[in-house]
């Protein structure tokens, strides 16, 4: 019998999304996309992986997060 090559996990690459504007006033399909972001409140931060749904919400909610 061969071994099994020894793989190491992939490592995710994660993003961290930071809302610095107010929902205030905005659609509710962009309150619910920050809500789903993980935000709460201004100033709050998230780290998410890296992932194309991800990064469709953050595209959509551009002018209220910012991503460091």
């Amino acid at each position: 019998m061969t071994k099994k090559a020894d793989k190491k996990p992939a490592e995710k690459k994660m993003l961290t999304v930071k809302l610095v504007k107010s929902v205030n006033s905005t659609r509710s399909t962009h309150r619910a996309t920050v809500i789903g972001l993980g935000l709460r409140r201004m100033n709050s931060v998230s780290t998410l992986e890296d992932t194309p749904a991800v990064r469709g919400m953050i595209n959509k909610v551009s002018y209220l997060v910012k991503v460091q």
